[in-house]
């Protein structure tokens, strides 16, 4: 297939973007490289180094003859985006390409302007770059499980079944999300529910979970295919940020009383369930929402899993709970489905002590590029 990666110079859309090369499909990827020029605004880094776009996709042909085409810039921009369109006549589009961070979109106002107008308007570009440019090309969006929130029910698959006074139907699973990032996220949902109805886009809606790991087996094929790491209080998860503390030897910051329980995915799932949408599209119309996670954990049970592990490799580490920045339920019922990819041949990588611990040792190895004062949060909801 000719496949568009959107944000394929990121966390997700690098491994991604590689995957799906190796697998004989040719690549094509998008991306205005926001995500470096955030890490100056912040004054931050990725824990490893990382090489520039040129320098991977060179490096990814020097290995493998797979040559991965790269276009620089906005989704934003319609006239390149219809151009890149024209140039590649994707059969599938990988969007990655949004602003993912929820603390970042929580600064001021202008953060969160920038990540609904970037989320929101590109996405949009897009739905209108397939309608005129790709009729049939199947979009692939990347949500997020935190478009649900954490309902005192289970959360279904994108739809609920609901009875009101006597009659039933089928509504889009209510949205309680919790950042102007996860709203972004909602809005995009509905205007791809809408352009599906209206246009007969196909489109299949990932609801991922927290992503994790370090390497795939095709990033581990050089220094130079490396992905990123972070581990600061903006876009560092909760599991990267207590890794990379233990490794300065820093205390494990809880926000809170650490019950909110999060959907969590190894990264080398999140490259083969974006394999497997692909390989198995939805239909001329159809809106499909698949939540892609394997395991839930609560912040209590990582920050624990990560400190005994700490503690085997001699760093001793304490685990202490601070002020919650974020506005947030601490302790909630939580049980999502996600059936629909494991029945098209999803095969969980669990997180293992073994994982853990294969993150902390390059945390180690590279702790002389952890900024301390990046570890704790600096953003606030309140």
């Amino acid at each position: 297939m000719r496949i568009i990666v959107a944000g394929g110079d990121g966390f997700c859309g690098w491994p991604t973007a590689l995957h799906l090369s190796k697998q004989g499909h040719e690549v094509t990827i998008v991306d205005n490289l926001a995500r470096r020029k955030i890490d100056d605004e912040l004054r931050s880094n990725s824990v490893t180094p990382i090489a520039s776009l040129e320098e991977r996709v060179a490096k990814w042909k020097e290995i493998t003859g797979k040559e991965i085409k790269t276009f620089i810039g906005d989704l934003n921009h319609y006239d390149f985006l219809r151009e890149v369109f024209r140039q590649t006549e994707p059969e599938a589009f990988v969007h990655f390409a949004e602003q993912r961070s929820a603390p970042y979109s929580m600064i001021d106002r202008e953060h969160a302007v920038y990540t609904q107008s970037n989320n929101v308007i590109g996405n949009l570009n897009v739905l209108y770059a397939i309608k005129e440019m790709a009729p049939d090309c199947h979009l692939i969006k990347l949500g997020t499980m935190g478009e649900y929130g954490t309902p005192n029910i289970d959360i279904e698959e994108g739809y609920i079944e609901i009875e009101h006074n006597g009659r039933k139907d089928t509504l889009p699973y209510p949205k309680q999300p919790g950042s102007f990032y996860h709203l972004s996220k909602v809005h995009d949902s509905h205007n791809i529910m809408f352009a599906c109805k209206i246009w007969g886009i196909r489109a299949t809606d990932l609801n991922q979970g927290i992503v994790y790991g370090l390497h795939t087996e095709d990033t581990q094929l050089d220094p130079v295919l490396y992905n990123r790491v972070d581990y600061d209080g903006v876009f560092g998860t909760a599991l990267n940020r207590f890794i990379n503390q233990a490794a300065i030897g820093h205390d494990i910051t809880v926000y809170g009383s650490g019950g909110q329980t999060r959907a969590f995915l190894n990264i080398e799932d999140t490259v083969r369930c974006v394999e497997i949408a692909a390989e198995n599209p939805a239909d001329r119309g159809e809106f499909r929402v698949f939540n892609q996670f394997t395991e839930w954990f609560t912040v209590n049970e990582l920050a624990e899993r990560v400190q005994k592990i700490a503690k085997e490799e001699g760093f001793n580490t304490e685990v202490q709970k601070i002020e919650n920045p974020r506005i947030e339920n601490e302790d909630h019922y939580y049980h999502a489905k996600n059936t629909k990819l494991r029945d098209l041949g999803l095969e969980p990588h669990l997180l293992t002590d073994d994982v853990i611990r294969d993150i902390l040792n390059v945390a180690v190895e590279n702790k002389d590029r952890i900024i301390k004062e990046n570890v704790l949060p600096s953003i606030t909801w309140k």
